[in-house]
């Protein structure tokens, strides 16, 4: 019995060390990772929508998710197919960013049920062996999708494909190692929650599993109870194989040597930033399928309303490389201080030009060519002054486009209403980015914040912002 608590103190302080080191090591490296799962795949997801090979889900901004949950993975058949993957993929999207964004994570939260959730959302498709021949229905399907995808699209295109399925392989490996180490902490804290409330003054005749339920059931209402783990407990302290057993799982609590020796890295600030213009970037082939889109409806539009005559003057001046005439619309815009609408003129070819203007630097990021270079050369303070102003001038964009968009379906007569091209999936794509590029950007405050605070108390951070 003695023995027995002596291993309890010593397990206990064990896992108390364990709990520190993971919150400010591992968990951090959790969550960047799975931001950069969940950023990978919605570029993924964005372009699976804009390719026409899944439908929006009408109802993806509506969906109230308080507890992750994993979409179904079952096998369909052909003719469900199409909704199938539109409603899986939209509720895989949604998951994701609930994850990321509203998750806690903290050791105390991340329990075994929610770790469990956790690899269950992660493996939901194998990114790793990502293959049409997979065994598995929705990864064999996200793989047709891709290869499909993957068809007639411009350079930018293909390198965001590329790129995002070789993030998702990565982070997977990372996060399933993250996810393991936090299992491994939670299993002996049960364990060791078991030997402090009810087997501590228990004889080993009396170490049946069911009595052992019975009695934490009596100590612990509620609280879920895990057999397996009950029954390693029995083998740990009550069978010849015990202190070998104990003494590898200390040696498997203890914090790894080089992190005592050093601090451990973090992402760094200007990373959070870099990741923020990223995300703005991935807009650009949206941005470009928007411009076609609307000056097929503008044509349209037009031509329709142009005599003969306008309509071969109109001609002539193409041909002789002259600019097109003025046209200005008449628009509808939302308020949003007053909840009431404004109407505003706007000088479309004006709006299209400057629009472009804009999309070659955001293309320029998505690929991480030179304008990317310039941005990652910059200091702090001027990335933070680029994004803040980039975010400002996308959502001028996406109002505009938005009352574009809803403009050219209302003055479309009734016979040309299925020739007018919508936007609203890259709608959501765009305010999708907004929030995201508005999110790392309220990160990285928060993390500047947080160093701040350390200074005053006297604790010293490293330039990575992991406390020494």
């Amino acid at each position: 019995m003695a023995e027995t608590k002596d291993y309890i103190t010593s397990l206990s302080e064990a896992l108390q060390a364990r709990a520190g080191w993971l919150e400010k090591s591992e968990l951090l490296k959790l969550k960047e990772d799975l931001r950069g799962y969940q950023s990978s795949f919605s570029s993924l997801y964005s372009i699976y929508l804009k390719k026409g090979l899944i439908n929006e889900d009408p109802y993806k901004q509506e969906a109230k998710i308080g507890e992750i949950e994993v979409p179904d993975s079952g096998a369909f058949s052909d003719a469900d197919r199409l909704d199938q993957l539109s409603m899986r993929l939209s509720n895989y999207d949604n998951q994701l960013d609930f994850l990321v964004n509203f998750y806690q994570f903290s050791v105390e939260f991340l329990n075994l049920d929610r770790i469990k959730r956790m690899l269950a959302l992660v493996r939901y498709v194998d990114w790793v062996h990502l293959s049409t021949d997979s065994q598995f229905p929705i990864t064999r399907a996200v793989a047709e999708l891709t290869a499909q995808a993957k068809i007639g699209v411009d350079q930018i295109a293909m390198s965001v494909i590329g790129e995002s399925l070789t993030k998702l392989s990565k982070s997977t490996g990372a996060i399933l190692g993250c996810l393991r180490e936090l299992a491994g902490y939670n299993r002996e804290a049960f364990k060791l929650e078991l030997r402090m409330t009810v087997t501590k003054n228990m004889g080993p005749q009396e170490t049946q599993t069911a009595v052992i339920r019975k009695k934490y059931a009596a100590a612990a209402p509620g609280r879920p109870f895990y057999p397996d783990l009950a029954e390693e407990l029995v083998k740990e302290d009550y069978s010849g194989s015990g202190p070998a057993l104990k003494e590898k799982i200390l040696a498997s609590l203890r914090i790894p040597e080089k992190e005592t020796k050093a601090a451990v890295k973090k992402v760094s600030y200007k990373d959070i930033l870099l990741e923020g213009a990223v995300v703005l970037g991935s807009v650009s082939s949206v941005l470009s399928e928007c411009g076609v889109k609307l000056d097929e409806n503008e044509v349209l539009l037009s031509n329709r309303r142009k005599s003969f005559w306008e309509k071969i003057r109109h001609l002539m001046h193409q041909m002789v490389n002259k600019d097109p005439g003025e046209v200005v619309y008449d628009l509808e815009f939302m308020d949003p201080t007053r909840g009431t609408p404004v109407r505003e003129k706007l000088d479309y070819h004006q709006f299209r030009g400057d629009m472009e203007k804009r999309n070659r630097i955001f293309a320029g990021l998505a690929a991480r060519g030179p304008a990317y270079s310039r941005l990652a050369a910059m200091e702090e303070e001027q990335i933070i002054a680029w994004i803040e102003k980039n975010i400002r001038d996308l959502q001028s964009i996406h109002k505009t486009l938005t009352a574009l968009d809803e403009y050219f379906k209302s003055e479309a007569a009734h016979e040309e209403r299925d020739r007018i091209r919508g936007i609203k999936p890259e709608l959501s794509t765009i305010k999708n980015a907004i929030l995201k590029a508005n999110q790392l950007r309220h990160e990285y405050n928060a993390r500047k914040e947080e160093e701040e605070q350390m200074r005053r108390l006297g604790i010293k951070a490293d330039v990575q912002g992991s406390v020494l």
